[in-house]
This record gives C-alpha cells, structure tokens and sequence, in this order.
C-alpha cells in the first residue's frame, strides 16, 4: 500500500485530511509524522486510535475527509454495506480511500450470520472473529453502498526486483474507492 500511496496518489504532497480506521501500528507514527497530512485514528477498541468510533457509525460530518483507509476491517463487521455507506458519507466529493480485505479465490461472499460459535467461525470463513469470507466480488459487494470501487492490481506492474525487494504478495489487488 505504502508503494502505491507513493506512484499513484497525491497523499505525500497534497494537504489532505485523512481518517485512518483500524490503523496499523507500521503506518501510525510515519503517517502521523507527515507535515501535509490532518491524520486522525478511529477504532472500536484500540487504544493506539485517537477517537474511539464505529465504522457503522463514523462520528464526523459530511464530506469531511480527503482520504480515508479501512484495512482488514470488513470481514469483521456486522455490517459492512452499512460501513461502507459511511466512509462515502465521510469522504469529501474529489475523495478517494483504500478498503483492503481478504480476498479469496470465490465466486462470491460467503455469510451466514446465524453462525456465532467462533470454532464454526473459524472453519467457516477462517479466523474466529470474522464474519463472511470475501470472493471476487468483494468489489461490486462494497459498490452496493455507492462507493465507486476500483480493483487496482499495481502490483502486476512493478519490476520483479521491486516485488522480490519488499516481498509483494503478486495477486494482491488494490480497492481503490471513490465517492459515489
């Protein structure tokens, strides 16, 4: 994502107002540190966040943010329609945000919210704690909400010395989002 953020967007040189959901504790301190950037932190429940927010429920104004990153968050909640529907209220008109997940080689989402014991969780959608199994429609799912999703494969378009450098996992896709 660094990579990206670095070819393919203004975020090291534009002035932006960035919402970083869930944040990673590798890019907290760099982002934070970055003199152009009004970075704000929300999670549910970590302490490392500077507000403590729900995505379902994102407690910012219309069109606040120029860039918002939700990484590894959406297969982890309730509903992640409705979460979307938030970060595209949140995101400024000529906004844009990053929405990664784990994407699986599926025709389509599995979810079956009738499934609460985290064993079953786990065999079901591989990990205790989430909630579907995203497929290859994990883009035209999160569009649902009117966001406008983009699948980027950057990647594929580095050097094999650059992806070997930084270990880049090769399928990866990018989930460019927009305002919809």
């Amino acid at each position: 994502m660094w990579l990206f953020l670095q070819e393919k967007t203004n975020f090291f040189n534009g002035k932006l107002k960035v919402l970083h959901i869930a944040p990673e504790l590798c890019f907290i301190d760099r982002m934070d540190s970055l003199p152009n950037l009004e970075y704000i932190t929300g999670d549910i429940e970590s302490p490392l966040a500077k507000v403590k927010m729900d995505v379902h429920q994102i407690p910012f104004e219309d069109n606040s943010f120029d860039v918002v990153f939700c990484n590894h968050v959406m297969e982890h909640v309730d509903d992640d329609i409705l979460a979307c529907k938030e970060i595209n209220r949140v995101l400024k008109n000529d906004g844009w945000g990053i929405i990664q997940s784990p994407v699986y080689d599926l025709e389509n989402t599995i979810e079956d919210k009738s499934i609460t014991d985290p064993a079953e969780r786990e065999r079901m959608f591989g990990q205790r704690d989430h909630v579907r199994k995203y497929g290859n429609d994990y883009a035209k799912r999160l569009s649902k909400s009117g966001l406008n999703v983009k699948e980027d494969r950057f990647v594929k378009t580095l050097e094999e010395t650059k992806i070997q450098k930084h270990a880049l996992p090769v399928n990866e896709i990018i989930f460019y989002c927009t305002k919809g």
